[in-house]
């Protein structure tokens, strides 16, 4: 088997296209990107590894032209046992995904819907092309979203919203999910990855820490009170005071020059 013929053969690749960003791109495309559990252990796998890799600082997460991931496997699923659900345990690759250390964003065209919309909302920022369609379509074939899609959903877009999606089944187009807040931005579709890499470009070119716990206090502040939630904020920029690229950059601002940020 060539190069070329073992890359198509890949579920998820993964790309380097330039120094601390990588692409992670699911590669089914005969069933519309649909998540079966080889997928998500690939992606768990990928997203595990990333711990590691100190000069990452962005993640663009995203399928093809087509479609972003059109839901889960039904295929895979249909003959399961409530006790074979069980022990997949797929909160745990799930879970390597939203503890992703640097910010991810999804670059969303063609069709997100079911365990394709909870995976996006599994990243950080949200960037969609016109043509896109989100949905939690699995009340219709007698279940409900178990990743993320009740959870996730009512925390982005509020309590009416999600009933209305999770119990219909239906789809919306990009524009009504970012009249919802399910989405950061639109963008035509041929511009999504270009747009997603421009992002990624800008974060990567930020202070490592600062991004870091801008993203943590993001994540962890809401299940706060409030009060709580501004002491952690506190703690963050005392600590952010303490670092090199604090010193850095002011330096840098006052003196009209651009920043070196090293992530110390």
């Amino acid at each position: 088997m060539g190069r070329m013929e073992a890359e198509d053969a890949k579920t998820v690749l993964l790309e380097r296209p330039e120094p601390g960003i990588a692409v992670v791109r699911i590669n089914r495309p005969e069933v519309r990107n649909a998540l079966d559990l080889a997928v998500r252990r690939e992606m768990a796998a990928i997203f595990r590894d990333f711990v590691e890799v100190e000069a990452l600082r962005c993640v663009v997460l995203t399928g093809n032209e087509e479609s972003f991931a059109a839901g889960a496997d039904i295929a895979d699923m249909a003959e399961l046992s409530a006790v074979d659900m069980y022990l997949r345990h797929t909160e745990r690759l799930w879970g390597a995904i939203g503890d992703c250390p640097v910010p991810v964003i999804a670059a969303v065209n063609g069709f997100a819907l079911g365990g394709g919309m909870e995976l996006a909302m599994h990243a950080d920022i949200i960037l969609a092309g016109r043509s896109a369609r989100f949905g939690q379509p699995e009340v219709k074939v007698g279940i409900m979203p178990g990743a993320g899609g009740t959870q996730r959903l009512t925390r982005a877009v509020g309590k009416f919203h999600a009933m209305r999606l999770c119990l219909t089944g239906e789809m919306i187009d990009a524009e009504e999910a970012y009249g919802m807040g399910l989405v950061s931005r639109v963008v035509e579709d041929a511009e999504v990855m270009t747009a997603a890499l421009d992002m990624a470009r800008r974060i990567a070119a930020m202070p490592p820490i600062a991004v870091a716990q801008i993203k943590e206090v993001i994540l962890q502040g809401p299940d706060a009170s409030l009060d709580a939630a501004l002491a952690l904020e506190r703690k963050a920029v005392q600590l952010l005071f303490a670092t090199r690229d604090k010193r850095e950059g002011m330096s840098a601002f006052l003196e009209k020059r651009k920043p070196d940020y090293l992530g110390r």
